[in-house]
């Protein structure tokens, strides 16, 4: 694929752990670009466990002309230490960031100065105004942590009057729950855009773990349908692919303001699926 896509679209990296991983995602990244997005995210390990290789690869992104948008999580931050990060973000040119509460990591026993999203959104623009555009995060099919899905549906607006820009959702595979969603924000007066995530379908056991962490529902139809596939890798990307692109045809024709694509470090699965949406 060469040319653009007639809709806003956005892409997720996560930092690389070796030197080859780095070099694979340089070209990845260049891959990308062709279809011109929106911006690249990229993500932030548990209490910050990959702040410097975040902010590597965001600068590098930036550098070839590309926006690109660190995430920022909270979980055993202080205020002097979210104040020190802010002003490296804006010395390096950074103007939008994905704010998150974050995941404690492994024998991290304390939330820090902050204990929500909405306190280091809320502290951010206190801070720096209307400098960053601030993402945020939201999940159609409720967080796994939240205790019900109103207090789930109140925490986000709670994000969103402290001062996101835009929400970005985890990955679903049931368009119904984003736009009711949709429909619970809209009644509490949120009107910023709800852009979907997106999650290629490439490997079975994969989205499988990945989908029993973060509470994200699969389908029975479709996870009987992956178990059938055993070890077809083929198989299982033809189906994905078929998927995961009727999914983003629903969302355009419901009127998502876009689509931000989590890549896994891959440019073929996103490339394949927006070929498919052109």
């Amino acid at each position: 694929m060469r040319t653009p896509i007639p809709f806003p679209i956005s892409f997720e990296f996560f930092p690389p752990k070796t030197p080859a991983g780095a070099e694979k995602l340089v070209q990845v990244r260049h891959a990308l670009y062709a279809v011109q997005p929106a911006f690249f995210s990229v993500t932030y390990g548990a209490g910050g466990s990959t702040q410097e290789g975040t902010l590597q690869q965001v600068q590098a992104i930036l550098a070839e002309g590309h926006d690109a948008a660190p995430h920022f999580s909270c979980i055993g931050a202080t205020r002097d230490s979210v104040r020190v990060q802010l002003a490296q973000f804006q010395a390096s040119g950074i103007g939008r960031m994905v704010a998150l509460r974050g995941d404690l990591p492994s024998g991290h026993g304390t939330f820090g100065e902050f204990r929500y999203a909405s306190e280091l959104v809320a502290f951010i623009r206190a801070e720096t105004g209307d400098h960053f555009h601030i993402e945020v995060g939201c999940y159609p099919e409720v967080h796994p942590q939240a205790k019900s899905p109103q207090a789930d549906l109140q925490a986000f607006v709670t994000k969103v009057r402290a001062g996101a820009s835009s929400a970005i959702t985890q990955y679903f595979f049931n368009s119904d729950a984003y736009f009711r969603f949709l429909e619970d924000v809209q009644h509490h007066g949120v009107d910023i855009p709800v852009v979907p995530g997106i999650m290629p379908i490439i490997s079975s056991t994969q989205l499988m773990r990945f989908s029993d962490a973060c509470g994200a529902e699969i389908p029975r139809w479709i996870r009987l349908r992956l178990q059938s596939f055993g070890d077809d890798t083929e198989s299982i990307k033809a189906f994905g692919l078929d998927v995961v692109a009727d999914l983003c045809e629903q969302l355009r024709q419901g009127g998502a303001p876009g689509l931000h694509i989590y890549t896994m470090n891959q440019s073929a699965p996103a490339l394949a699926l927006l070929e498919r949406l052109a």
